[in-house]
């Protein structure tokens, strides 16, 4: 990984782990065959050293983890424009890793863990939801080999 040329604003690994576990979304960074750049914003769940997030059976994002699974996951927290400093207080961790579709165990798993975090108030709800759904969506796993965190605080 590139060196970070702000030093004095690096996040602990501790500090950017926490950000990644509570971001309220991502923003997913594929490329596809041609070198076009792809991001999208997506709910997740971030378990076990890895990211995951549901999609549709087919898609963009999709077609471009299989032409290339390296992929950089983007997690914006907490900002705060100050605007007589021409600055803003912000934090922020970025993850690479690669992406695969995970198997139907690890799929229900990471569903489980995205209601958890979404939706606490309606556990069962959910897992009702999950068992209805299973066979519509896709579950993708992102295996984070690199992660690093900035703030202005």
């Amino acid at each position: 990984m590139k060196k970070m040329r702000r030093a004095d604003r690096i996040m602990t690994d501790a500090e950017a782990l926490m950000l990644l576990e509570k971001g309220e979304y991502g923003v997913l960074s594929t490329v596809d065959r041609e070198g076009q750049p792809y991001g999208t914003p997506v709910s997740y769940v971030y378990s076990g050293s890895s990211i995951y997030f549901h999609a549709a059976l087919t898609g963009t994002k999709l077609d471009n983890i299989e032409a290339n699974p390296k992929v950089c996951f983007t997690v914006v927290g907490s900002t705060k424009v100050l605007p007589s400093e021409f600055a803003t207080e912000y934090e922020s961790v970025m993850a690479f890793g690669r992406a695969s579709i995970a198997e139907e165990d690890e799929k229900r798993m990471a569903l489980a863990e995205i209601v958890k975090k979404y939706s606490p108030d309606f556990i069962l709800e959910g897992d009702a939801y999950i068992l209805a759904n299973l066979k519509n969506c896709v579950v993708v796993k992102v295996a984070v080999e690199e992660f690093s965190g900035k703030h202005r605080v």
